[in-house]
């Protein structure tokens, strides 16, 4: 090992010390994600409780403004009366996966959390459920987009 004004010039040492200070930022990062996950998990979850409530004004009232510039109030009521009607009762949920992402398809930059839920409903008993909150301008996690098969 040799050493240059302080500096160990030891390749397999640098390349030790590169690889801890990668894991170290790496896992930073990564420890950053879930912390931003749980929270976007948790405020998904209370959304969906107003949805399962059949409260769906108040769904949409607590949805980002991208959500509410898409579809109008009775839009959503309408839609997802349509979809979650004939499902019945809740019966169960899960979280299945969950990614956070700045970029998505057909939306715009920013920080988003794609949650997919396994479900169960009292007349549809496997259902994907895939909630997407998104970071508001407030600093709040707010739900972007709803989907289920």
């Amino acid at each position: 090992m040799s050493t240059k004004k302080g500096v160990n010039t030891d390749a397999s040492t640098t390349h030790r010390y590169d690889h801890n200070w990668i894991d170290f930022i790496g896992n930073h990062w990564l420890a950053a994600d879930s912390k931003k996950e749980a929270v976007a998990i948790s405020q998904a979850k209370k959304w969906l409780t107003l949805v399962d409530s059949e409260k769906y004004a108040e769904s949409w009232k607590e949805a980002v403004e991208l959500f509410k510039n898409v579809i109008q109030p009775q839009q959503w009521k309408q839609s997802i009366q349509a979809v979650r009607g004939p499902s019945g009762d809740l019966m169960s949920r899960k979280v299945k996966t969950k990614a956070y992402k700045t970029s998505l398809p057909s939306a715009p930059d920013g920080e988003y959390v794609v949650i997919q839920l396994e479900t169960s409903f009292e007349n549809k008993k496997v259902a994907v459920e895939t909630v997407t909150p998104m970071m508001g301008k407030e600093g709040v996690w707010r739900v972007s987009g709803y989907y289920i098969k």
